[in-house]
């Protein structure tokens, strides 16, 4: 298999699985617990807690672990306003953002939030003037993810926080679990009030996410018992899982340099064949920053589930989006909100490069594509194949 899909989920490193092996088995111990074996689990678990602030530029004490991304989004956002609820009821967001945002804005609106989904321009790249211009005294929280799960746009997010403090007394959210090991993050220097991560976009497990909750940071928690993980996410944690997270933080930021640097110029490589072997053709979000090894593209007279069964066929792993929308036939949100047309959309692919990619990997993936388009456009009406 060729594996093209690291947007999706990422193959555990080595070095991760070598370091989760001691706590299944003989430290095993419930990190509360006060005799050896649970010291030995609380060691681990906060040498990994160290390891993420570290790659983050945050300190220790302001991560929280859960058990991924989306937990740490809902977390985020319920948290947050739950806590500052009172005469402040909107939320502001982007049309583009991941599921587990959108899904948690549209149900905090079902509670009585009222909130303003941003418009993106054809890049995929938020409306500064738009969230300006949304932005009030009753506006409690913004969320705009750094990286786009589906596309690779990189927010402007720096500017997009100077805005929101510039304007409203508003606490500030980024999903950035596409971002974490891809492109340089230090949650200090960009302002954010709460951040999101997964270690499994990273070469960690799956099943272990982080929240960065900035100092002094008012969240209220979504789910109450033990008080673990500072009153914020009870329940006995996932020792093993969280150090393979903090060990694939670490490697990815001493790696992010010659990786970005590698990954981007294979990406370009990719679209570059994709665009100049395959006609009709259209690179989404190509005029913005991007994170390394993300292509997006919209293919004429194709349908992505049939694309993505027949590249499988010929051993390339890829997707038509997100994965955490698998098994929908909607056309995407984030492309429809970019303007795509539906039919359009609906010919999607992304090709998404990480850590074990190689060169090979993509002059395969450029030739089993266009013999894929080929075929699949031979049977389409529109492109010369009988109805």
């Amino acid at each position: 298999m060729i594996y093209l899909d690291y947007a999706a989920t990422t193959p555990m490193m080595d070095e991760v699985i070598e370091a989760m092996l001691p706590y299944q088995r003989q430290f095993f111990g419930n990190p509360s617990s006060v005799y050896g074996a649970g010291r030995e689990a609380k060691k681990g678990l906060e040498e990994a807690r160290e390891k993420v602030a570290t790659s983050i530029g945050a300190l220790p004490s302001e991560i929280v672990f859960t058990a991924g991304g989306t937990e740490a989004d809902n977390l985020a956002l319920k948290g947050a306003v739950a806590r500052l609820d009172g005469r402040r009821k909107h939320i502001v967001t982007a049309s583009t953002e991941h599921h587990a945002v959108l899904h948690t804005a549209e149900w905090l609106e079902r509670q009585g939030f009222r909130v303003t989904f941003l418009p993106v321009d054809r890049d995929g790249l938020l409306d500064v003037e738009a969230l300006e211009s949304a932005l009030s005294p009753d506006t409690i929280l913004v969320s705009v993810m750094l990286a786009n799960n589906e596309v690779g746009t990189v927010q402007p997010l720096a500017q997009i926080i100077r805005t929101v403090r510039q304007h409203s007394r508003a606490l500030v959210h980024t999903d950035a679990v596409q971002a974490l090991g891809k492109i340089k993050l230090d949650v200090e220097d960009l302002g954010v009030d709460l951040a999101a991560f997964s270690a499994h976009k990273l070469g960690g497990p799956k099943g272990v996410g982080a929240l960065y909750v900035r100092r002094k940071t008012p969240v209220e928690p979504i789910a109450h018992g033990g008080g673990q993980e500072r009153g914020l996410r009870s329940g006995t944690p996932n020792v093993a899982g969280i150090v393979g997270f903090g060990i694939a933080a670490e490697i990815s930021a001493k790696e992010i340099d010659y990786q970005a640097e590698r990954l981007s110029a294979m990406r370009d490589r990719l679209q570059s064949a994709i665009v100049e072997r395959i006609p009709d053709v259209e690179v989404n979000a190509g005029g913005a920053p991007r994170v390394p090894g993300t292509v997006s593209v919209c293919i004429r007279g194709v349908e992505g589930e049939s694309l993505l069964l027949l590249l499988d066929s010929k051993g390339i792993a890829a997707s038509s989006g997100s994965a955490c929308a698998s098994g929908s036939l909607d056309p995407s949100h984030v492309l429809l909100a970019m303007g795509v047309p539906p039919e359009l959309a609906h010919g999607s692919l992304r090709l998404s490069l990480g850590r074990n990619s190689q060169e090979q990997d993509v002059d395969a993936a450029v030739e089993a594509l266009d013999q894929t388009v080929e075929r699949l456009r031979s049977i389409a009406p529109r492109f010369g194949g009988s109805s």
